[in-house]
């Protein structure tokens, strides 16, 4: 490290005292690809205000590159499993939500959904075995003292591992599958009437029978759909802590939710204290172009730019899918650059460029900027509602179809089906979204609601984390609810006990007037007789 990366850091250090609160040690379990993109905005920001930051890494990891400089440090840990055996299985994994996944309704999504999600919770126990039971490292964790850790939910251990270290923990979280561990571990209420469940492609704004499909929905999630191997999961958390728990009741500790969407993408639903919405804390002004994009955009003209991306996770497409594609963008004025790996379409028009990465943000703040064509990953959608760049939707797998469902719903997109996509849709699209002064207007105000905080939702994140290394948790803002069983929670003790109330007092009222009657009644009519 150079001397004056040490002395930055060094300042780095000082200048936390001179704030609120001095500055403390943050672990991180971290998740990959988009995720880990997402957690690592809050950690340089936390660098920045001095904190010391260290990363757990495992020898397989995909995107956590120890070569880049960073301001945090990274403790690396061999699991049974190489990088390419891993980067093979979130490939796979992804194209078969895409191929094999039926998205009409949640009711297709049994069984293949099921096994997805147990052979990823495999992986995730493997990784997780491999850090808990490596006792070098978790000596070293014990003789660190940290003051917090920081985790994404969606990859289970950290509140594991912070219950080792006897620390409280904050968790990072876009969604999990119908809402599970928000519901049931963060307590958040998801009335079916109106929030739709995550993965049923529905939004806030549901007919009579989409308000039927919701409710099966959440029937399927409740009480048959598992994110996680639970019985696995809980025999290995008891088994490590040596007492009986289960991943729920770790899950439970957690001290704050920073769930990563916010107002202008979801729709109004109740919330709770602990819980924070920080969705599109990652976006950040435009930054100039590479000079040879620059010029490409430049000669669009008036028509402007379409920008064209299918996110990280998926690097290929069938080549009759990918000549309908390019088919249909050869036909509009604008030109497009598109984010693509594959090889290159016949029909492949001269307005548009082909590139394996791209500066999406940066192009999506370019003021020729006019569409994006985009997959529905929630940091692509947070980056089009930041610039106000309206949308055609084409979601792939996990949340997607939602976040492409509350843009439709909202005016700002229009989304097409992936499978059975032509050309004539997605040219039809593009023509809506191009021409249609709706969707620019709409994608606008998106973006005014999302500017218009009164704190940056960043800042909000790192915030909540620093009140909770400086308070030592967060219990006041825990709701109660987590101290009471499912049957206490929906009140069934008081109304069994009203009920049986009502019914002893119907049965005293009964049996004092069968009384009365044969002792009184009866025996006048007798005397009468």
């Amino acid at each position: 490290m150079s001397t004056k990366w040490i002395a930055t850091l060094l300042l780095l250090q000082m200048s936390c005292y001179f704030r609120s609160g001095n500055c403390g040690k943050v672990l991180v379990w971290p998740m990959e690809f988009s995720h880990w993109m997402n957690l690592k905005t809050i950690l340089d920001k936390l660098v920045q205000r001095g904190h010391e930051v260290t990363v757990l890494r495992h020898s397989a990891s995909i995107f956590l590159d120890t070569s880049k400089s960073s301001g945090f440090m990274f403790e690396n840990f061999p699991v049974p499993i190489s990088n390419d055996e891993l980067k093979i299985f979130f490939a796979q994994w992804v194209m078969d939500w895409i191929d094999n996944v039926q998205t009409d309704t949640c009711l297709m999504y049994s069984p293949t959904l099921d096994k997805m999600m147990k052979d990823y919770s495999d992986v995730a126990y493997d990784l997780c075995k491999a850090a808990v039971l490596n006792k070098q490292l978790m000596t070293k964790l014990q003789k660190s003292k940290f003051d917090v850790l920081l985790s994404d939910a969606i990859g289970p251990c950290g509140e594991l591992i912070a219950e080792m270290l006897k620390i409280p923990f904050v968790y990072s979280l876009r969604f999990s599958p119908g809402y599970y561990m928000e519901k049931y571990s963060a307590g958040l209420l998801v009335p079916p009437s109106y929030v739709p469940m995550i993965l049923s492609g529905l939004s806030g704004q549901m007919s009579f029978w989409e308000r039927v499909e919701n409710m099966i929905c959440r029937f399927y999630f409740d009480f048959w759909f598992q994110t996680f191997e639970e019985k696995k999961w809980d025999q290995f958390y008891s088994e490590v802590l040596g007492r009986p728990t289960t991943l729920a009741e770790l899950l439970n500790k957690a001290e704050m939710w920073l769930i990563r969407s916010y107002w202008d993408l979801e729709f109004p639903r109740p919330t709770l204290p602990n819980i924070e919405f920080v969705g599109g804390l990652h976006c950040k002004p435009a930054k100039p172009l590479p000079k040879e994009m620059e010029d490409f955009v430049q000669s669009s003209g008036e028509d402007g730019v379409v920008v064209f991306s299918l996110g990280s996770m998926v690097s290929n497409m069938t080549e009759e899918k990918a000549t309908a594609i390019a088919s249909a963008l050869a036909q509009i004025p604008q030109k497009v650059i598109w984010r693509f790996e594959g090889k290159k379409p016949k029909t492949l028009g001269p307005n548009t460029q082909l590139y394996k990465w791209i500066p999406q943000n940066d192009l999506l703040g370019h003021p020729k900027a006019k569409a994006f064509i985009t997959h529905g990953g929630a940091n692509g959608l947070y980056e089009a509602i930041h610039h106000g760049i309206p949308m055609v939707g084409i979601p792939l797998f996990g949340e997607q179809r939602d976040n492409i469902a509350h843009m439709v719903a909202k005016g700002a997109a229009v989304g097409l089906d992936y499978k059975t996509i032509s050309r004539s849709d997605l040219l039809n699209a593009l023509e809506a979204v191009l021409n249609d002064a709706s969707y620019k207007e709409n994608a606008m105000r998106l973006s005014t609601i999302h500017h218009d905080q009164p704190m940056k939702p960043l800042d909000r994140a790192v915030f909540w984390i620093e009140f909770v290394m400086r308070h030592k948790g967060a219990k006041h803002l825990r709701p109660l609810a987590h101290n009471l069983t499912w049957f206490q929670y929906y009140s069934l003790d008081v109304l069994g006990f009203l009920l049986a109330c009502v019914a002893a007092i119907a049965f005293l009222v009964v049996k004092c007037s069968l009384f009365f009657y044969h002792n009184f009644v009866k025996t006048e009519k007798k005397k009468k007789e």
